[in-house]
């Protein structure tokens, strides 16, 4: 069965008809399945030919429920952020795809972003539907993110972050510290929690779980260029490491203030100045020594 996509290259979710639920009807199984959605979104999706069988045939909502079978169906947003930048793709072959993403984009599809991510901005581009990141980065920064197109091969390529294989280099403006260049270069190490807020992570008490080399590249009072090379990979680590430190990351919208996010008005004047700037790694299928290098560039 080949991957089911729309004509902006978002693929299908499948979802499985039990045996031991009887409907009366299409319709009724997808609003028993889903309650948080509302049963004229449903209609809507039925009328708009987006339930499929596994053959890519459109089902009507009135059609019979059949059990142990598999159906697919698709998002419908009625209004998405658009994000005025592209991505380049600097490098690709059999086995990976390397991307430069810009800020604000997410890498794969969530919440009120589904065309508007790297994702599916890709399989449209490059028609390659078995297309998935083997890592992510943070939608507001901007960088490196590389792609696995051969599904089977994809966990060989995780499995590079999980052993700690993978060097990843950071770049970001931060303000200038004189006290702070003085011991730099150095490695700072913390144990990094979830908070209270989930947007949010927090320096708590206890054996470190995360550790980033800091480095200088350029000052330029009142700010800084740093480079920044994370040991381990937690969520928000080099932000919440440089908040630490008393020097937040320019234009951060969570550390150390947690700003709502206007999700439909981005203020696309003031991208977080964080940048994925370099990756190596070895390549477990071809057994190359694989390094890439973003084109983009932070503003002091």
């Amino acid at each position: 069965m080949s991957i089911q996509v729309n004509s902006e290259g978002v693929s299908a979710s499948r979802v499985f008809l039990p045996a031991d639920q009887a409907h009366p009807n299409l319709l009724r199984f997808f609003i028993a399945q889903f309650p948080h959605i509302e049963a004229a979104e449903w209609e809507q999706r039925f009328g708009d030919n987006l339930i499929l069988d596994l053959e890519g045939q459109p089902l009507a909502a009135s059609d019979p429920y059949q059990p142990n079978t598999h159906l697919m169906y698709f998002r419908r947003l009625a209004r998405e952020p658009e994000i005025p930048f592209e991505e380049q793709i600097l490098f690709q072959d059999e086995h990976i795809l390397v991307a430069d993403k810009p800020h604000f984009l997410p890498v794969t599809p969530s919440g009120l972003y589904l065309h508007q991510t790297l994702l599916n901005r890709l399989k449209k581009k490059v028609n390659i539907q078995t297309l998935s990141p083997i890592h992510r980065i943070d939608r507001d920064t901007a960088g490196l993110v590389i792609f696995s197109v051969n599904p089977n091969e994809r966990a060989q390529y995780q499995n590079l972050f999980r052993d700690r294989a993978v060097k990843k280099t950071y770049e970001a403006i931060a303000p200038y510290s004189e006290e702070l260049i003085k011991q730099l270069p150095m490695t700072y190490q913390s144990r990094l929690e979830e908070s209270a807020h989930f947007l949010q992570m927090a320096e708590v008490e206890g054996e470190p779980n995360s550790d980033t080399l800091i480095e200088l590249i350029q000052a330029n009072k009142p700010w800084a260029k740093y480079r920044l090379t994370p040991g381990s990979g937690k969520k928000h680590q080099l932000r919440c490491h440089l908040n630490s430190l008393s020097i937040p990351i320019k234009h951060d919208q969570i550390y150390p203030v947690l700003t709502p996010y206007q999700e439909y008005d981005l203020d696309i004047s003031k991208p977080l100045q964080l940048l994925a700037k370099e990756i190596a790694f070895p390549d477990p299928i071809t057994n190359q020594a694989r390094s890439f290098t973003s084109q983009k560039t932070l503003e002091f």
